[in-house]
């Protein structure tokens, strides 16, 4: 494109997005504010690094690295239904794609995948955007539900301390957003589920129901629901479905243990010494993924930490939460961060044409005028 008409594109995107990055940026500074008067500074007194186990740094650096191939090359599942793509190009992608989350606000950055994997009359947009929606699905479904047995069976402090610790935040309420995680990502897979599987009968009852409000809120959102489902199309193919399912497993039980070797590697450790458990850290694996729910500042400033001290309240006395716990807390963000931007800097540069075509067409879509406007010809 044009400079005078890319120009007009950027701002139309900085326009629709300004109340996003005004709203992040309050959500960053209310939740820096909160955890500096609670006690908690997002780089700890060097105290709290003195029984850190520096290799474990290292080691945890791998788990990631390991971590995120599995992330990324999963989502070739999702999209065999329309188009074949290679690992190393749903690993470069993917990766460009998580760093553009990380790093914007509100989660923009989840259309960069779908945009970069589009073909005109080969992969729509709203088919590619649907394989993330149900990646997404799935993810949270799968996360929920493991925070929600480990929950129930990981033994936690007696008595709960009534707050998180750095926070004003009940520790009771913190455990039953875990539950609620689960009840509204069960309730989002069978909402998409019934739309792919009897699309006419969801269609029918979205218009008989929302139609009592409004007859064409309730055809958008039939009309949205029916696109995301066609990310479901892997499901309708058990060897797809099956694949993803597997990869998904060996992703999160990676994080989880990764979460784990650091987190023991900076010294957590329970009142009586004891070291954390695998359980305690998938409960923190999940707690971390009920805060980055709230609409994200960008590089999740915050809320991650919130997330980490919110899970660690519920198993540590406060003096390893904000002595130890603040080194892991420290650590884990600062490598996830930093690996995520560098691998993800890695491919933006060595797919520049890539990246440059669907910032294009983004930037194009965002100037046109709606179709429905556009003279006949």
């Amino acid at each position: 494109m044009s400079e005078a008409t890319a120009a007009p594109g950027e701002r139309g995107i900085l326009r629709r997005n300004a109340g996003k990055l005004v709203a992040s940026a309050i959500i960053t500074v209310s939740i820096l504010v909160t955890l500096q008067r609670g006690g908690l500074t997002l780089i700890p007194r060097g105290v709290s690094f003195q029984n850190v186990r520096w290799w474990t740094l290292p080691a945890y650096a791998l788990t990631f690295l390991a971590m995120t191939w599995f992330r990324a090359v999963r989502w070739r599942y999702l999209l065999r239904s329309f188009v074949t793509i290679t690992k190393s190009r749903a690993f470069a992608i993917s990766c460009i794609g998580f760093a553009a989350i990380l790093l914007l606000p509100f989660r923009l950055g989840e259309l960069v995948r779908p945009y970069m994997v589009r073909e005109p009359g080969k992969v729509s947009l709203s088919s590619a955007t649907g394989s993330v929606v149900a990646e997404r699905v799935v993810d949270g479904l799968f996360l929920s539900g493991l925070l929600a047995v480990a929950l129930i069976t990981v033994p936690h402090l007696s008595p709960l301390p009534e707050q998180v610790v750095g926070l004003p935040i009940r520790v009771a309420q913190v455990r039953a957003s875990g539950f609620v995680m689960l009840g509204v990502f069960a309730a989002a897979f069978v909402t998409v589920f019934v739309f792919y599987f009897a699309r006419d009968f969801a269609r029918r009852a979205t218009l008989a129901v929302f139609g009592l409000v409004s007859k064409r809120l309730a055809l958008k959102l039939s009309e949205i629901a029916e696109k995301l489902a066609n990310g479901l199309h892997a499901f309708g193919n058990a060897r797809d479905a099956g694949g993803f399912l597997f990869e998904t497993t060996i992703y999160w039980g990676i994080n989880a243990c990764g979460m784990w070797l650091l987190a023991w590697g900076c010294g957590v450790v329970h009142a009586d010494g004891s070291p954390i458990t695998l359980g305690e850290s998938c409960a923190l694996m999940g707690m971390l993924g009920v805060t980055i729910l709230i609409p994200g500042p960008p590089g999740l400033l915050g809320v991650f930490q919130a997330g980490i001290y919110a899970g660690m309240s519920m198993y540590f006395p406060e003096s390893v939460v904000i002595g130890a716990g603040a080194a892991y807390v420290f650590l884990l963000y600062a490598s996830q961060l930093a690996l995520s931007t560098l691998v993800g800097g890695f491919f933006f540069f060595t797919h520049k044409g890539a990246v440059r075509e669907a910032l294009d067409a983004r930037a194009h879509e965002s100037i046109s005028p709606p179709p429905e406007r556009e003279p006949a010809s």
